[in-house]
Order: C-alpha cells, then sequence, then structure tokens
C-alpha cells in the first residue's frame, strides 16, 4: 500500500481522500481550514491543519516520507503552484496538482508535476458525452488525440461476434472490455458474441470515438 497525502481539502480534495482511504491506503489530509480539517479527519488516517505554503510545516509534518502528495487547492493558483513546488523539492517522488487552465498547468508541469488534472473540465465532457449520445455512459480524454469510451451495445451488434462487427476496420477502435451484469471480459477474443444489454469498454482516435457515439 501507497501512504499519500492530499493537500486541500474542498470537495474534490476530500473526495479523493476518502476514496484512498476507502482502498485500504494511508492518508494524510492537510488544510489551512481547521473546519475542513475536522470535516474529514474521520475518514482518513490523520488529519492537521497547515499553512501548505509554510515550507518548514510542510517539512514538519513530514510530507517528505509520503509516496504521493495531491495537491487540490481550489481557485487560489499562487498556493496551488508553491504548494506544488515546495512538495517537489522536499522530496515527494510523485506529485499530482489540480489546475483550472491550460497556462497553469504549463506551470505546474515546468515547476515538477508529474500529472496534472482538470476535474470540473474532464467531468464537463463526460457529462456532455452521456447527455447527447444515448448509448454513451462513460467518457475520458485521455489526450486531445485518444480517448476510452464505455457504449452500451447497440442493437445491430447484439448476437454478433466481435469478429463479425470488424470494429477495428470499421470505425477504428479496439474493444478494451466486454462487461455483462457483473462479469468483465477483460480482453474479449474474436469469437466472442455480443448481448442484448453488454457495455463495452473501447479506446481509440477520439475522432473515431466520437463517430461510434454518434450510432444510436
Amino acid at each position: 500500500m501507497k501512504d499519500f497525502v492530499v493537500i486541500g481539502c474542498g470537495r474534490f480534495g476530500q473526495s479523493v481522500a476518502k476514496s484512498l482511504y476507502a482502498k485500504g491506503h494511508d492518508v494524510m489530509a492537510v488544510d489551512i481550514d481547521p473546519e475542513k480539517v475536522q470535516n474529514i479527519s474521520d475518514y482518513v488516517t490523520h488529519a492537521i491543519e497547515v499553512d501548505a505554503m509554510d515550507e518548514a510545516a510542510l517539512k514538519a509534518i513530514g510530507v517528505r516520507n509520503f509516496d504521493v502528495a495531491v495537491v487540490s487547492i481550489g481557485s487560489d493558483i499562487q498556493a496551488s503552484i508553491l504548494t506544488t513546488l515546495i512538495v517537489k523539492e522536499l522530496g515527494v517522488k510523485y506529485v499530482v496538482a489540480k489546475a483550472l487552465n491550460d497556462i497553469q498547468a504549463k506551470v505546474l508541469y515546468k515547476i515538477g508535476a508529474d500529472r496534472v488534472i482538470f476535474p470540473e473540465r474532464d467531468m464537463g465532457i463526460r457529462l456532455a458525452h452521456s447527455l447527447v449520445k444515448n448509448n454513451v455512459l462513460d467518457y475520458i480524454e485521455l489526450d486531445p488525440n485518444y480517448s476510452v469510451m464505455e457504449i452500451t451495445a447497440l442493437k445491430d451488434w447484439e448476437g454478433k461476434t466481435l469478429k463479425e462487427l470488424q470494429l477495428p476496420t470499421e470505425y477504428g477502435v479496439n474493444i478494451m472490455a466486454i462487461k455483462c451484469g457483473d462479469d468483465v471480459n477483460v480482453s474479449p477474443y474474436a469469437e466472442d458474441v455480443i448481448k442484448r444489454g453488454d457495455i463495452l469498454i473501447v479506446i481509440g482516435n477520439t475522432e473515431n470515438i466520437n463517430k461510434l457515439g454518434e450510432d444510436d
């Protein structure tokens, strides 16, 4: 199990911290707001009131000993950037930082963030796809060129094998897995048959993925 420190306990930070702790990991939650620290304290290993821009304070609580730091500070861009810089310089090997826009993301990468995420933007994209395409259950944009989509099998696919559907040829996408109820068929074979209600997890070029979602 890994040790995580989540800095910034707003809605996103709390969600990350609680989820990691629920999976059995040691999680320290850090925030300057005592009320937020109190709210998260029962759902993590440790919850501490600390100013994340105070390098000495972060050093004192042993931030350097954590495997991963998640900097989930909200709209205070300066605090986000400075905190990311501090935890990286203190020796945290892997730092994930939340960004509000591309410019902030570029700065975060420049100062050493290993991964930058856009929770609001990504959720907006996923929601938009699920609203306009009836058979799309989930959508994740890996980068501007490639995406993963969770899609309910189209009626025309029912009773056909993957070989017969020829999705790589017809749509330019590959099937990663097929979900049938609680069962998940990872790396399905060409002879596997699609049944009504099956959910396919596909990966491919974003343009091709979007075309697939239009055929409902």
